[in-house]
């Protein structure tokens, strides 16, 4: 064997460091990649109504200005906003181009069950696709999806104790646009849960909180 022929041992340590220079140059690639991604769609999140302007303010609500927890009404807002189950899954998209996270994962971890579930019924009450005939139809799947909403506030729990989350049951109640309608979520919770939902509104509110709380159905057409 010749002064120049490597040895097994020698090839095998500049195969390995050939393997970690290739690694580390494709893991400093992709970050760059990662990064000149997420840097052009921080660029449109200055329009406002835009979707990656929604994804921004869904982050925003987890990381809630340094404070512990997440602003969930800021959260729940946001998710009201976006128009329909097509540009959330937009949303989606843009969060993880944003932040290289998976943004339902993140709810997950964020929001305590009842939370999440009323944010999914959120979505679940959207249509498809926004078009001109899908906003103004409510029907059934609307009507379940504001059902679940009041229950999930009904079940939500701050620590170890029980108690309701009034800011999602007058979200509801300013969304439902007639007494007729409101009529009808009743029947389908009933139906849902085999509970009236007045009782469980006067169980659920204090009797301080229970009559504005009506008030807001009364005062519909």
């Amino acid at each position: 064997m010749g002064k120049d022929a490597l040895t097994t041992r020698e090839k095998i340590q500049y195969s390995l460091i050939g393997i970690v220079v290739l690694g580390g140059a494709f893991i400093i690639g992709r970050k760059v990649v990662l990064n000149n991604r997420a840097n052009n769609e921080e660029q449109k999140t200055f329009e406002s109504g835009s979707i990656p302007a929604f994804a921004k303010q869904i982050k925003m609500a987890f990381e809630n200005d340094g404070w512990w927890g997440t602003d969930v009404e800021a959260l729940r807002d946001t998710i009201r906003s976006i128009p329909s189950k097509e540009d959330f899954v937009k949303v989606m998209n843009s969060y993880s181009r944003l932040y290289n996270r998976t943004m339902m994962r993140d709810m997950q971890d964020e929001l305590q069950t009842t939370e999440y579930n009323e944010l999914l019924a959120i979505i679940a009450g959207k249509p498809d696709t926004l078009n001109s005939s899908s906003s103004a139809v409510i029907g059934p799947t609307q009507y379940l999806a504001w059902a679940q909403r009041l229950k999930a506030a009904f079940d939500i729990h701050y620590g170890l104790f029980p108690g309701t989350d009034e800011s999602a049951v007058k979200a509801v109640f300013i969304e439902i646009p007639s007494k007729a309608v409101y009529q009808q979520v009743a029947a389908i919770y009933r139906q849902t849960y085999g509970n009236d939902l007045e009782s469980d509104l006067r169980s659920e509110l204090e009797f301080w909180e229970y009559d504005p709380m009506m008030s807001i159905i009364r005062s519909k057409p």
